[in-house]
């Protein structure tokens, strides 16, 4: 099957040192980027040496050591090469709004790069699976794909699966309406198309990936989180200026840090 893109799309898995997407470091990073043009993806897969420890927990998972990654480029290194490898790419990925999509951007923002992802379509396979087979990834791939895989959680075979994985929903549920706990049937949510697919697996109320912000029934971008929760987020930082510089100052994201600063800056030119 061949992806319906209007433009370029790129699958993805990272692991890492730990599942703090603040103080935790990529170590490993696979993509396969599809091309509206073109019938043979892209691939590139790098090992990145983290410069910090890589939590027990963590290795017992993706069995990646410190000796793994000894002589590998830090992120730092590679970052122009994987930047410019994305482009303006739509993103894809399982469970990638949460942790693989932060992580990145993360790393990109440590190292002088603007990651935007706000023009970006984000295809996450997870929440699309979730929705209609809720199950693991490798249930996934037996269910929808007809077969087991072992590697799990090396990076290119998880980007693979995945990629496998949503090429079987989009046949499987071709044709089928989606009905939610509320009894709300949407006809035919599933198809090869990702704005599509954007918008059923995503909350379009969510302003950032790490859900701090959203916007209200007005549009009204308002805190999702803390004593102003539900309250306009512009507003409250210009009058809370304390606040406003402890955010800045405290371990949110980059993409947070980066919305307020152009609320308080275009709430302040009113």
């Amino acid at each position: 099957m061949k992806f319906n893109i209007k433009k370029d799309l790129v699958f993805f898995d990272v692991e890492a040192t730990g599942l703090n997407i603040m103080r935790d470091r990529i170590i490993q990073i696979a993509l396969i980027k599809y091309t509206p043009d073109s019938e043979e993806p892209q691939k590139l897969e790098m090992l990145i040496n983290p410069g910090i420890p890589i939590s027990e927990d963590a290795m017992k998972v993706h069995g990646i050591t410190p000796a793994d990654l000894k002589n590998k480029p830090t992120f730092g290194q590679i970052a122009q090469k994987l930047f410019d490898f994305i482009g303006n790419a739509d993103l894809a990925g399982y469970n990638s709004n949460r942790f693989d999509i932060p992580m990145l951007t993360e790393e990109f923002a440590r190292n002088g790069f603007d990651f935007d992802i706000e023009n970006r379509k984000l295809i996450d396979v997870q929440r699309l699976f979730y929705k209609m087979e809720p199950r693991t990834l490798k249930a996934a791939h037996k269910f929808y794909v007809g077969k087991n895989f072992d590697n799990a959680h090396d990076a290119m075979s998880d980007v693979q699966a995945t990629v496998d994985v949503l090429k079987g929903q989009l046949k499987m549920y071709e044709n089928v309406d989606f009905e939610d706990r509320d009894g709300d049937i949407i006809e035919k949510p599933v198809k090869n198309d990702m704005d599509a697919l954007h918008k059923f697996t995503n909350d379009l109320s969510i302003v950032d990936v790490t859900q701090r912000l959203k916007y209200n029934s007005d549009g009204v971008i308002v805190f999702n989180f803390g004593k102003y929760i539900g309250q306009p987020a512009a507003e409250v930082l210009v009058k809370d200026k304390q606040y406003y510089n402890w955010i800045l100052n405290k371990e949110f994201s980059y993409q947070v840090k980066k919305i307020i600063k152009k609320l308080v800056k275009e709430y302040e030119a009113k």
